[in-house]
Formats: C-alpha cells, sequence, structure tokens
C-alpha cells in the first residue's frame, strides 16, 4: 500500500514521503483468523478501492494499517505493514505518531459535540499547537480542502452537529487532514449519504488524491469504479486479485472476481 506525503497547510505534497505495502500479512482475533498473508502496494498519491462481500476482511485490514484493530484485547499478526521503510507494529513506530500519518474516517460521521473551529482544531492543539493564528490558518486550509470552507466559515463557532450528515462525514474528513497525514483510511464513507452528498465526498477524493494516497473500503461497485485507481478484491480473509481499476472491472482474472463484480454472489 502507499501511503501520502505529509501535506503542509498549504495541501501541497512532498513528493519523498507516502509509501506504505503489506507484505505476507495475517491477523487474528483471538483464535479466529481474518486474514491470510495479504501482500499489497499501491502506489503513492493515489486511490485504492477495497471491495469484497461483507465479513471478507476488508475492514480489518483497513484498521490494521494504522494499528487501531491493535487496541482489542486477544488480537495478533503476522507479516508487516511499512510505511515509508518503516514496520508500522515495529518499536519504531509510536502508534500515536501513526494515526497522525494515517488518518481515518469510518463509515457514520462522527463530529465532535463541539463548535466546527474546534473540531478541525482539536488534533493539531493535542500535537502542540497553540498559536491562535497558526490553528486559523490549519482550520481555514483543512476546511478548504475538504471543500466545505464557504458552507461553513460564517459558522465556525456554531455546533458541528447542525451540519447536515454530508456535511459533518466532510467535517471528519478536514479534521482528519488537520494532523496533515500521509494516508487517508476511509471505512464505507459514503454509505449513509445520499446521493448528492455522495457526489461531493467523490469528488473530493479525486482532488485530495493529488497530496494523499486513499485506500477507501466500499460494497458500492460503481463507486469504487468511478473514484479508484486500483481496485482490491478480498474474500473470506484473502486477497484474490488486485489491479488497475478499468481491467478489474472489465477483464478480470480471477473467477471469483468476475462472479463478485458481475452479481452472482455478493
Amino acid at each position: 500500500m502507499t501511503a501520502v506525503a505529509s501535506a503542509p497547510v498549504d495541501g501541497s505534497a512532498t513528493p519523498d514521503r507516502g509509501s506504505l505495502s503489506a507484505d505476507h500479512f495475517s491477523f487474528w482475533y483471538g483464535e479466529k483468523q481474518a486474514l491470510f498473508d495479504i501482500t499489497l502496494e499501491t502506489s503513492p498519491r493515489s486511490v485504492t478501492a477495497l471491495i469484497g462481500p461483507s465479513g471478507c476482511g476488508k475492514s480489518t485490514f483497513l484498521r490494521s494499517i494504522n494499528r487501531m484493530n491493535a487496541l482489542l484485547p486477544g488480537v495478533h499478526h503476522d507479516g508487516r505493514i511499512v510505511l515509508d521503510g518503516v514496520d508500522v507494529y515495529s518499536r519504531e513506530m509510536d502508534p500515536v505518531a501513526l494515526r497522525r500519518r494515517v488518518g481515518m474516517v469510518f463509515q457514520r460521521w462522527n463530529p465532535f459535540p463541539k463548535p466546527i473551529y474546534e473540531n478541525v482544531a482539536y488534533g493539531p492543539r493535542v500535537n502542540g499547537i497553540r498559536n491562535r493564528a497558526d490553528l486559523d490558518a490549519i482550520v481555514e486550509s483543512s476546511l478548504r480542502r475538504a471543500v466545505l470552507w464557504d458552507e461553513v466559515k460564517d459558522r465556525l463557532r456554531q455546533s458541528a452537529l447542525g451540519l447536515s450528515g454530508g456535511q459533518q462525514q466532510r467535517l471528519c474528513i478536514a479534521r482528519a487532514l488537520a494532523n496533515e497525514p500521509d494516508v487517508l483510511l476511509l471505512d464505507e464513507p459514503a454509505s449513509a449519504l445520499d446521493p448528492i452528498a455522495t457526489q461531493k465526498v467523490e469528488e473530493l477524493l479525486y482532488e485530495l488524491k493529488r497530496e494523499l494516497t486513499i485506500i477507501i473500503v466500499t460494497h458500492n461497485l460503481q463507486q469504487a469504479a468511478r473514484v479508484s485507481d486500483t481496485t482490491a478484491f478480498f474474500y473470506l480473509g484473502r486477497l484474490i486479485e488486485v489491479g488497475p481499476t478499468d481491467r478489474m472491472f472489465t477483464s478480470p482474472t480471477n473467477e471469483r472476481t468476475e462472479a463478485y463484480i458481475t452479481g452472482r454472489f455478493g
């Protein structure tokens, strides 16, 4: 897999950052093995879609990248996930620093019950930024990058919970961007949104991939075809096939991939 360049406040990318790969990675919840020998590499500053039926390991893999699954009791793994040459599970990689570099947006938007401004400024404050002018610049930049600034610039002191669902989801993306991540992980980010809000999120991903590497889990095959450069098909905890999205949707090489994409199961 690949990550992204740590984007400065102006949103420009750093070209030498953002390499992410999985090397024979397996994962267990207690005695139950959820992932089997996953080897996957993605290109920097691109969108990779993870597709497959429910329970096939997509979200487990996504949450393994920033070690969120490691917070659960009884879990263990084998193999490596490497970000810019460092195994994310090694002692060299601080989990808190990792989650700054690898941002995550969930299926259901989850803004803090705070003003819009404080939602975006929260991460930078935790990371030690106190200067008000710097925070103002980060908040504006992050909201602009999330294509939300024009909609909320006069409401920054109002509760984020007053925004529409689509706006709240884009606010959660802005909140992740405020930490200048290298990678952005999205777990079904538009599944609870209406078509107009979904389109805005998809257009946003198209713009953000100029700065970041994006990995998205989606059950919506049309969405995967629209937004991704690479598609990876998971089935029963295994990576069955991965390739350029155009080829995956027109001439997959594996029969199971073709059966899933054509709707014969799923």
